[in-house]
C-alpha cells in the first residue's frame, strides 16, 4: 500500500532553497612578500621590463626614420618664421613630417629640411638645411619685378613671411624636373639656390616642417 507520507525533497524548506551541505577542503596559504605580491608575479614583471624597453626604443626609431623627426634651427636664414643663431640658446626646434614626401613631391611654399651637402657651396659638409620651396620642376623663377618681388612663371609672389629681402636679381631660370628652387625667408642672411644657380634634388628632401615645438613661447603651426 502506498504510504501516506511523501518522500522529502532534498534542499527545500518552507523558507526557500538551501544548498546541500558541502565539505570544503583546506587550501595551502598563498605566499607573498612584504609588499603583498606573489614572488612569481614579481619575477614575471622584471622579466617583461627589458622587452618593454626594447619595444619602446624600436618604436621610437621607427617613428624617427619614417614618420616624424625633430630638428634644431642653428642660423637666422629663416627668420622671422624660424628663430635661430649660431651659439645662441633658445633656438627653435621643429618637427618634420617625413611620410608626406615619400608619397608626393614638396609643393611651392613648403618649408622643408633637406640634405644640402654640396648644394650651395662646392665643399659644404653641413648636412641638414631648412629652406622654403619657391619653385618646383618646370617653374620659371626670376627676381625681380618693378616692386622687387620674386616671380614664378611671370607672376609675383606675395611673400608676407619675408624678414629682410636683399632683392638680389637672378634668372630667369627654369627648374628642371625632379629639382627644387629653395630660398630662405631672411634673404639677407640665407645661402640658397641663388648661390651659383643651385637646384636641390627632390630625393634629398627629408620632410616638411609643420610645427615649432620649442621653446614653449614659440609653439605654433608652420605655414
Amino acid at each position: 500500500m502506498p504510504s501516506d507520507q511523501s518522500e522529502p525533497v532534498v534542499g527545500h524548506t518552507s523558507g526557500g532553497v538551501e544548498r546541500d551541505h558541502e565539505t570544503t577542503l583546506p587550501t595551502a596559504p598563498v605566499v607573498t612578500d612584504e609588499a603583498g605580491e606573489e614572488p612569481s608575479k614579481k619575477k614575471s614583471n622584471w622579466r617583461e621590463l627589458p622587452v618593454l624597453v626594447i619595444a619602446a626604443i624600436a618604436l621610437s626609431l621607427l617613428i624617427r626614420m619614417f614618420l616624424v623627426q625633430a630638428f634644431y634651427i642653428p642660423s637666422e636664414s629663416m627668420q622671422n618664421t624660424l628663430q635661430g643663431c649660431e651659439g645662441c640658446s633658445g633656438n627653435d626646434r621643429v618637427l618634420v613630417w617625413k611620410l608626406g614626401t615619400r608619397f608626393g613631391d614638396p609643393k611651392r611654399g613648403d618649408i622643408v629640411v633637406f640634405d644640402g651637402r654640396g648644394s650651395f657651396w662646392p665643399n659644404e659638409d653641413e648636412k641638414d638645411y631648412i629652406k622654403r620651396v619657391i619653385g618646383t620642376g618646370g617653374d620659371t623663377v626670376q627676381c625681380c619685378d618693378a616692386e622687387g618681388r620674386v616671380k614664378v612663371d611671370g607672376q609675383p609672389l606675395n611673400e608676407t613671411y619675408l624678414f629682410q629681402d636683399d632683392r638680389q636679381p637672378f634668372g630667369p631660370h627654369v627648374v628642371p624636373d625632379g629639382k627644387l628652387w629653395m630660398m630662405g625667408d631672411h634673404r639677407n642672411a640665407s645661402a640658397d639656390s641663388r648661390v651659383g644657380t643651385r637646384f636641390v634634388p627632390v630625393d634629398r628632401v627629408v620632410g616638411k616642417a609643420f610645427v615649432i615645438v620649442w621653446p614653449p613661447s614659440r609653439i605654433r603651426i608652420l605655414r
